[in-house]
Protein backbone atom coordinates (compact mmCIF):
# COMPACT_ATOMS: atom_id res chain seq x y z
CA UNK A 1 0.00 0.00 0.00
CA UNK A 2 1.63 3.48 -0.87
CA UNK A 3 1.15 6.13 1.20
CA UNK A 4 1.45 9.99 0.57
CA UNK A 5 1.37 12.23 3.54
CA UNK A 6 1.72 16.07 3.17
CA UNK A 7 3.14 18.18 5.55
CA UNK A 8 3.88 22.65 6.13
CA UNK A 9 0.36 23.88 5.61
CA UNK A 10 -0.89 26.68 7.73
CA UNK A 11 -2.27 29.89 7.46
CA UNK A 12 0.05 33.01 6.17
CA UNK A 13 -0.05 36.80 5.11
CA UNK A 14 -0.28 37.42 1.73
CA UNK A 15 3.47 37.94 0.44
CA UNK A 16 4.76 35.05 2.54
CA UNK A 17 6.30 32.38 1.81
CA UNK A 18 5.58 28.52 3.22
CA UNK A 19 7.25 25.05 2.03
CA UNK A 20 5.01 22.22 1.36
CA UNK A 21 6.22 18.12 2.03
CA UNK A 22 5.33 15.18 0.79
CA UNK A 23 6.73 12.13 2.16
CA UNK A 24 5.84 8.76 0.76
CA UNK A 25 6.14 5.32 1.71
CA UNK A 26 5.17 1.70 0.77
CA UNK A 27 6.87 -1.85 0.66
CA UNK A 28 6.50 -2.26 -3.28
CA UNK A 29 6.84 1.90 -3.65
CA UNK A 30 9.93 2.84 -5.60
CA UNK A 31 9.48 6.65 -4.98
CA UNK A 32 12.24 7.11 -7.66
CA UNK A 33 10.17 5.56 -10.45
CA UNK A 34 7.46 8.05 -10.30
CA UNK A 35 6.92 11.04 -11.20
CA UNK A 36 5.42 13.54 -8.43
CA UNK A 37 2.56 16.43 -8.88
CA UNK A 38 0.86 19.16 -6.77
CA UNK A 39 -2.92 20.19 -7.18
CA UNK A 40 -4.60 22.36 -5.44
CA UNK A 41 -8.92 22.62 -4.32
CA UNK A 42 -10.57 25.32 -3.05
CA UNK A 43 -14.12 25.03 -2.29
CA UNK A 44 -16.42 24.91 -5.47
CA UNK A 45 -13.74 24.64 -7.54
CA UNK A 46 -12.34 21.69 -10.25
CA UNK A 47 -9.04 20.15 -8.77
CA UNK A 48 -6.01 22.41 -10.43
CA UNK A 49 -3.03 21.22 -10.84
CA UNK A 50 -0.11 23.13 -9.51
CA UNK A 51 3.41 21.24 -10.31
CA UNK A 52 5.35 18.24 -11.80
CA UNK A 53 8.39 16.82 -11.87
CA UNK A 54 9.27 13.88 -13.65
CA UNK A 55 10.63 10.77 -12.84
CA UNK A 56 13.42 10.73 -15.38
CA UNK A 57 15.26 13.78 -15.03
CA UNK A 58 13.35 16.21 -12.58
CA UNK A 59 12.08 17.69 -15.53
CA UNK A 60 9.52 20.69 -13.95
CA UNK A 61 6.10 21.55 -15.29
CA UNK A 62 3.71 24.28 -13.50
CA UNK A 63 0.58 25.59 -13.82
CA UNK A 64 0.44 28.87 -15.32
CA UNK A 65 -0.81 30.44 -12.06
CA UNK A 66 2.17 29.55 -10.27
CA UNK A 67 4.54 29.90 -12.18
CA UNK A 68 7.72 32.32 -11.27
CA UNK A 69 6.51 32.23 -7.59
CA UNK A 70 6.44 28.03 -6.68
CA UNK A 71 9.22 25.83 -7.42
CA UNK A 72 9.12 22.01 -7.11
CA UNK A 73 11.96 19.52 -6.33
CA UNK A 74 12.44 16.12 -5.03
CA UNK A 75 14.99 14.09 -2.32
CA UNK A 76 14.79 10.50 -3.28
CA UNK A 77 17.26 9.56 -0.94
CA UNK A 78 14.08 10.74 1.35
CA UNK A 79 10.91 9.44 -1.06
CA UNK A 80 10.31 13.36 -0.41
CA UNK A 81 8.57 15.97 -2.51
CA UNK A 82 8.19 19.79 -2.04
CA UNK A 83 6.32 22.67 -3.07
CA UNK A 84 8.81 26.02 -2.52
CA UNK A 85 5.75 28.76 -2.64
CA UNK A 86 6.93 32.09 -2.41
CA UNK A 87 4.96 35.72 -2.64
CA UNK A 88 1.70 33.52 -1.49
CA UNK A 89 -2.08 35.50 -2.77
CA UNK A 90 -5.01 35.32 -1.23
CA UNK A 91 -5.87 33.15 -4.45
CA UNK A 92 -3.76 30.07 -3.53
CA UNK A 93 -5.78 29.06 -0.55
CA UNK A 94 -7.12 25.70 -1.36
CA UNK A 95 -6.47 21.96 0.24
CA UNK A 96 -2.88 20.95 -1.92
CA UNK A 97 -2.35 17.65 -2.38
CA UNK A 98 0.55 15.73 -3.34
CA UNK A 99 0.32 12.66 -5.65
CA UNK A 100 2.02 9.95 -7.76
CA UNK A 101 1.84 9.27 -11.36
CA UNK A 102 3.93 6.39 -13.38
CA UNK A 103 4.16 8.78 -16.54
CA UNK A 104 6.92 10.86 -17.57
CA UNK A 105 4.72 13.95 -18.11
CA UNK A 106 1.42 13.70 -15.86
CA UNK A 107 -0.44 17.49 -15.93
CA UNK A 108 -4.15 16.42 -14.98
CA UNK A 109 -5.48 14.50 -12.10
CA UNK A 110 -6.30 11.37 -13.97
CA UNK A 111 -2.75 10.49 -15.00
CA UNK A 112 -1.75 10.38 -11.05
CA UNK A 113 -2.18 6.53 -9.44
CA UNK A 114 -1.86 7.63 -5.80
CA UNK A 115 -2.90 11.04 -3.60
CA UNK A 116 -2.33 11.83 -0.24
CA UNK A 117 -4.80 13.33 1.94
CA UNK A 118 -4.00 16.93 1.34
CA UNK A 119 -2.95 19.99 3.65
CA UNK A 120 -4.79 23.37 3.92
CA UNK A 121 -3.17 26.62 3.17
CA UNK A 122 -5.04 29.79 4.05
CA UNK A 123 -3.62 33.11 2.36
CA UNK A 124 -4.78 35.78 4.18
CA UNK A 125 -4.83 39.42 2.55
Amino acid sequence: QVQLVESGGGLVQAGDSLTLSCAASGRTFTFSSYTMGWFRQAPGKEREFVAQISWSDSSTEYGDSVKGRFTISRDNARNTVYLQMNSLKPEDTAVYYCAAAPWDLATTPINYDFWGQGTQVTVSS
